[in-house]
């Protein structure tokens, strides 16, 4: 990984789900381009190897673990850039709980409460943790939606409709936080090649699966971590600097 004085240098950066795929890659990412990146998963132990890496490959990284659902969790997170890194820039809510294919009649109530507590709770309280760090100098919340949040996909109601729900939120976020300097952008990318797609297949034999995701996109392929994470570098970035209440997509097409 090459580290330059790019486009977020002297930014602090906390990226949540970052120990694998989307957040993983945008950590990376963002840290290439000069970015202090705090690594927040609740999986400690791939927090701490990916913020070994950037590291080694000479970026500034730290991990934390962190519950998303739990206040603490999410203020103490928050603590750990601010005390390591004197102050915050970027928050990227990007933890994420997906769904397995099924009909809504076979969707539990334990289903909907964890996509619920992650996709939608798990936002609220990170957003509401950092507002007093980035309110300090500004900065930028990016929200990990989905597709799924802009156009309907049967079979899974219980995720598609935490991703509505975590794209108004970001809206309102929006709307609330112009005032202080405080952008708030979503991200909605398709299926994506990431160890949460095993998810999303199912009970599917895995490369049928795959296809049938493919074969709804457009550009005819998955999104890749990659893809996401440069948007999510945009809009991290002082190049979307009058951009608030944005959803991207990053669907090869899926929603047009």
């Amino acid at each position: 990984m090459e580290v330059r004085e790019g486009r977020l240098g002297g930014k602090v950066a906390v990226i949540t789900g970052a120990a694998s795929g989307i957040g993983r890659s945008s950590a990376e990412r963002f840290a290439a381009e000069g970015a202090r990146v705090v690594v927040a998963d609740l999986d400690a132990g791939g927090a701490q190897e990916a913020a070994a890496t950037i590291t080694r490959d000479g970026g500034e990284a730290t991990h934390v673990r962190c519950d998303v659902t739990r206040a603490e969790d999410a203020r103490a997170m928050v603590e750990a850039a601010v005390e390591r890194y004197g102050g915050l820039d970027i928050l990227f809510n990007n933890a994420g709980s997906a769904t397995s294919p099924r009909p809504v009649e076979e969707t539990s109530e334990e289903d909907l409460d964890r996509a619920l507590a992650v996709n939608v709770k798990g936002v609220f309280l990170c957003s509401q943790a950092a507002i007093p760090a980035l309110r300090d100098g500004g900065g930028s919340i990016i929200v990990t939606a989905s597709i799924m949040g802009v156009r309907a996909r049967p079979g899974f109601t219980a995720y598609a409709a935490s991703k509505a729900a975590a794209i108004h939120l970001a809206r309102t976020l929006a709307l609330e936080l112009a005032g202080d300097g405080i952008r708030v952008n979503c991200l909605a990318p398709v299926a994506t090649d990431t160890p949460m797609l095993s998810t999303f297949i199912g009970d599917r034999d895995p490369d049928q699966g795959r296809a049938a995701f493919v074969s709804t996109i457009p550009l005819g392929r998955l999104a890749a971590p990659a893809d996401v994470a440069s948007a999510a570098l945009f809009l991290a970035s002082d190049e979307s600097a009058f951009i608030t209440g944005a959803v991207l997509p990053v669907d090869g097409g899926r929603g047009i």
